[in-house]
């Protein structure tokens, strides 16, 4: 067991000298997927011990991109549509990440970053809702960070464009604009002012996990021209190697924008 660490620690060393600093994605999107089959698999059907390892996986994730000076990580842990799964699925993955939230701003504070959350709370048990609101609040005053950490919570992506168009209207309307001239005043660059991490630049690249091919609506405008890698790992079993490899493809690719 030792030497299968020691190898996998030289391979990932490997890995990392392959990177060149400056063709590394600044945005890394990231889907958490393959709680439930892992925990159906690897855990006797514990949905809580697998939904906490994967947790655990998101904070050595963020420790992973802080390390290689990646500016901004975006991880979608829970969608819109997964709350139409069963109670005994969803209050314990509830708890779970009402308790990441709690960890959250410690972390922060140790790496550097800040919290930003995107999503409908609103649809959010009130103590989930609460945390996730408190822990980003609590990495405001961080100095000088160096890295932006977003959390998809309650998040879907045709819901954001729908909810930026809204706002965008929204601030046109106090703006004093008449409704007939609403339709030439919405463009792209307002849109995106409107979304809801629209400090974060576009997504680079994207990576599932659990060997899906989809999309699933993630980051849908951020994502036109990223570039996608599919692993196989469910999500608590994605390793740092994973992640450098993912990286490594990447910085092999040209990226051609849509030209």
């Amino acid at each position: 067991m030792a030497l299968r660490r020691t190898a996998y620690h030289y391979y990932e060393r490997r890995l990392v000298a392959t990177l060149p600093a400056e063709r590394l994605p600044r945005h890394v999107g990231v889907i958490a997927d393959g709680h439930r089959r892992f925990a159906r698999e690897m855990t006797d059907g514990e949905y809580r011990a697998s939904y906490e390892a994967g947790m655990r996986k998101l904070e050595e994730l963020i420790e992973w991109c802080a390390e290689l000076g990646i500016g901004a990580v975006t991880a979608w842990v829970l969608s819109t549509e997964n709350l139409a799964r069963p109670a005994a699925e969803l209050d314990p993955y509830f708890e779970v990440l009402t308790d990441l939230f709690h960890r959250l701003p410690r972390v922060a504070q140790r790496l550097h970053f800040t919290l930003t959350v995107s999503g409908s709370l609103d649809l959010l048990p009130p103590d989930l809702a609460l945390a996730a609101k408190a822990a980003a609040d609590q990495t405001d005053g961080i100095a000088a960070p160096t890295m932006t950490v977003n959390i998809a919570l309650c998040y879907g992506g045709r819901q954001e464009v729908v909810d930026a168009a809204r706002s965008l209207v929204a601030d046109l309307v106090a703006e004093g604009v008449a409704p007939e001239d609403l339709p030439e005043r919405i463009d792209a660059e307002g849109l995106a002012r409107n979304l809801y991490a629209a400090d974060l630049p576009d997504t680079d690249l994207v990576i599932r996990t659990s060997g899906e091919s989809r999309l699933s609506g993630f980051l849908l405008w951020q994502s036109a021209f990223a570039e996608f890698a599919f692993v196989d790992p469910y999500w608590p079993a994605f390793r740092k190697v994973d992640l450098l490899r993912a990286l490594r493809d990447f910085t092999r690719r040209e990226r051609r924008f849509g030209k």
